[in-house]
């Protein structure tokens, strides 16, 4: 922080984003911690273009609350046009899937892993968001979790003018494809009942080596909020169910117990496989604890 009058505008900011997003007292010295020191990181490294961040962390990791505090200090400390993308709101249409569960394999009909994703769109996203221009109009698509399906345009937010600063998030962003001999045995009971021969789980892998590695080629630092294990991701998915199902009562598409459990481990097998092998990749690890607690953060060598 470059004065107390920086160090006091932050501290009012975060007093009005915790009372705004209700979360308890404790988050201010989470964001001091290390969320104000990362967004002072990334404000040193704009050079003029935009620059695209991307945030991995699987379900219940806190990226979205992440990329809210980090998109808060950008434009209020640092005066940089920052947009939040989710991949999770660049999901095909339930038509789209349904047609892929037809033709591919019935479980692409539920939505998460890579497949079931509009690449274009969000390719063709990012590259507009770069390109934008002081009278540029962005349209920014919208998913719809509780009728499991995109919202129409007329319900897409809008971004107004440049943009600095892209923060991408999802729980797939950064991920890379399996080597095909991980792919042979089943990891779960969904896989080893509903994808006996495979075919689902390698279409997975081949989009990942296919369009998604593409999609990560955009990105130019990987930020990744890391689980204690697949276990945790569990317990914290369940707890994003019932937070979703408090605020949408009247939700047609929301899972019961039974229904989230078959639905998360679709994410198993690349949720695990993240775990092994974006500490690697990323250039910061937050290693969170089972509480959400940051036990350490390790920036890349070479990061400045």
């Amino acid at each position: 922080m470059s004065s107390p009058a920086t160090c006091r505008e932050a501290d009012d900011l975060l007093t009005q984003f915790v009372r705004e997003h209700r979360l308890p007292d404790e988050y201010r010295q989470l964001a001091t911690e290390y969320w104000l020191p990362l967004s002072n990181r990334l404000a040193s490294m704009f050079d003029g273009h935009t620059l695209v961040v991307g945030i991995n962390g699987a379900q219940g990791t806190g990226k979205s609350t992440m990329a809210a505090a980090l998109a808060m200090f950008l434009g209020n400390l640092h005066d940089l046009k920052t947009v939040v993308i989710s991949i999770d709101d660049l999901y095909l249409t339930r038509a789209e899937r349904s047609e892929m569960a037809r033709v591919l394999h019935p479980m692409f009909q539920t939505r998460g892993v890579p497949g079931t994703h509009d690449l274009r769109l969000a390719m063709a996203l990012i590259r507009a968001l770069k390109a934008a221009g002081s009278e540029s109009d962005i349209a920014i698509p919208r998913f719809d979790k509780a009728v499991d399906d995109r919202r129409p345009e007329a319900a897409w937010h809008h971004h107004h003018g440049r943009v600095d600063i892209i923060l991408f998030e999802g729980w797939c962003v950064g991920t890379t494809a399996e080597p095909a001999t991980q792919l042979k045995q089943p990891i779960n009971r969904l896989e080893a009942d509903e994808d006996a021969q495979g075919i689902w789980r390698s279409h997975v892998n081949a989009s990942l080596a296919g369009e998604y590695s593409q999609l990560n080629a955009m990105i130019d630092f990987l930020v990744l909020l890391q689980a204690p294990d697949f276990e945790t991701v569990y317990a914290w998915r369940g707890l994003q169910e019932e937070k979703l199902r408090a605020s949408m009562p009247d939700g047609t598409h929301l899972m019961d117990q039974s229904a989230l459990a078959r639905f998360i481990q679709h994410y198993e097998r690349l949720t695990r496989h993240n775990l092994a092998t974006l500490p690697q990749l990323a250039d910061v690890v937050f290693s969170l604890d089972k509480r959400h607690c940051i036990r350490r953060a390790r920036y890349r060598e070479g990061v400045s």
